[in-house]
């Protein structure tokens, strides 16, 4: 249970207000103002005085017993003090900001040991303090609007540089497939320019029809088998093209260096270009053999405007799936999407790294909100990329750890120093040089980690070997 906002008719008396760090100050007349408004109670052992969460209703001072505070990290409260300190105080205390005053409850205050309270309703003290102290109500309001805005400024700060980043990256990779694909679409029109003038060339030499028919026959067999190559190790090529170079040379065949590296491509073999060789007049063979390379390196050029059009088309897709543009902003997803979608992102700054991805398929679709989640992502893939300067190893593990989804980005960079891991989480505090970071991303990240979604964002850390840990509930539940 909780306590209420009835009072008990115990009331305090000036001296014995007096006695309390809080109210030594004040004067005669009020000390008797809170006299009147306050009330003492007695509240047992086991009692929650106030639930994180719930409407902020009172101002609590502690007279004696031991109470503890904590806070609800994931599925966890976490207590973060516990004390039995006379005159400790706790509950609506900022409620002198008026409507940008908390509404609820920030942590939970729960008794250990029987305890004396003097309590009093949240706006009676708001009233107190406003009237009393206007200079300190300034001063104070400045304080916590200063650092409200100057977050604010920053966090728009922070997600606008990391959205120009993935701009430009995105940009990046858009841009050497587009040009991939017109470069290879420039090739294209010259090779089915001298396709044409190479069958002209071969009509006016009366072809017998066998041969014509032989040249169709192997020509379809090339285009069947340059769309499948044989993956050839480098030095195999090498062998493949001298022999190739070799077989051209010895018929005769001019420009043999530019034929062969064409049909080692296309996967062609001297004992296939045997099979013209064997139906076509020494004349002929040469015009016949350029014709077949025109064909193949068509082919190529073809298989890579798709290929450069695909990773085109794919870049579009994990743009739109890491932005969420046409999903609702809350929604059951595979949490594997929006993993996918931000290594594409970030493929440019990959690049020499090797990434391993252990994804555990099995996990049910999670309750997030997505855009938002693709932010942390981000802020923890990023963190790990600049971490290992270059080189290294990128881990993507995902498991199911209780009713959580467990989410593990690693890196092998030189780790986290033991007394830095309890402020790496705290806004503005960065172990990047000055200007390379503003120390928000991941505070960003632990508040909508543990705060939009309940769940849990820890840290584990040692020289080669650094993983930040995402924890998220498989069930749904209020966001705050």
């Amino acid at each position: 249970m909780t306590v209420t906002a009835e009072p008990t008719g115990v009331r305090l008396t000036n001296d014995e207000l007096r006695t309390l760090f809080l109210f030594e100050a004040l004067t005669d007349d009020q000390l008797s103002w809170f006299a009147e408004r306050g009330w003492v109670t007695e509240v047992p052992g086991g009692t929650t005085v106030f639930a994180e969460g719930d409407p902020a209703e009172l101002m609590m001072v502690l007279l004696s017993g031991t109470i503890a505070m904590s806070r609800r990290v994931g599925q966890d409260d976490v207590e973060t003090v516990r004390t039995e300190q006379v005159g400790v105080y706790g509950g609506a205390m900022q409620s002198y900001l008026g409507d940008d005053a908390p509404p609820s409850y920030t942590a939970s205050v729960t008794v250990i040991s029987d305890a004396r309270l003097w309590l009093i309703r949240a706006s009676d003290f708001a009233d107190a303090v406003r009237d009393w102290f206007p200079m300190a109500i300034h001063l104070l309001e400045g304080l916590f609007y200063g650092m409200r805005n100057s977050q604010q400024i920053v966090n728009q700060r922070q997600q606008l540089l990391a959205l120009g980043a993935l701009t430009a990256g995105l940009t990046h990779e858009l841009n050497n497939p587009a040009a991939a694909a017109v470069r290879a679409n420039s090739a294209l029109r010259d090779r089915f320019a001298a396709m044409r003038r190479k069958l002209a060339m071969l009509a006016h030499e009366e072809i017998d029809p066998r041969l014509l028919e032989l040249l169709v026959d192997v020509q379809e067999e090339a285009v069947l088998v340059a769309a499948d190559p044989p993956e050839l190790t480098p030095m195999q090529e090498s062998e493949r093209e001298d022999e190739l170079m070799a077989w051209l040379e010895e018929h005769g065949v001019e420009g043999a260096w530019e034929l062969a590296p064409v049909f080692v491509a296309a996967g062609t073999t001297p004992t296939f270009l045997d099979r013209i060789a064997k139906g076509a007049p020494p004349d002929v063979l040469e015009g016949a053999l350029r014709w077949l390379s025109y064909t193949v390196e068509t082919e190529l050029l073809l298989d890579e405007i798709t290929d450069s059009v695909t990773r085109i088309s794919t870049l579009v897709a994990a743009a739109k799936q890491y932005s969420h543009m046409d999903r609702a902003p809350f929604e059951r997803v595979d949490i594997h999407d929006g993993l996918k979608s931000t290594l594409a992102m970030l493929a440019g700054k990959l690049t020499g790294l090797e990434v391993v991805k252990d994804l555990d398929r099995t996990l049910p679709p999670v309750p997030i909100y997505g855009g938002e989640l693709n932010q942390v992502w981000t802020n923890l893939i990023d963190n790990a990329v600049q971490a290992m300067d270059g080189s290294g190893t990128l881990t993507i593990r995902t498991s199911r750890e209780g009713d959580c989804a467990r989410v593990e980005i690693g890196d092998t960079g030189p780790g986290v120093p033991a007394e830095l891991r309890q402020r790496i989480f705290e806004p503005f505090f960065t172990t990047k040089p000055v200007g390379q970071g503003t120390g928000l991303g991941l505070d960003i990240s632990y508040r909508i980690v543990v705060a939009r979604h309940g769940g849990d964002l820890t840290v584990e850390s040692q020289p080669g070997d650094t993983r930040f840990v995402v924890r998220l509930p498989l069930t749904e539940r209020p966001a705050s």
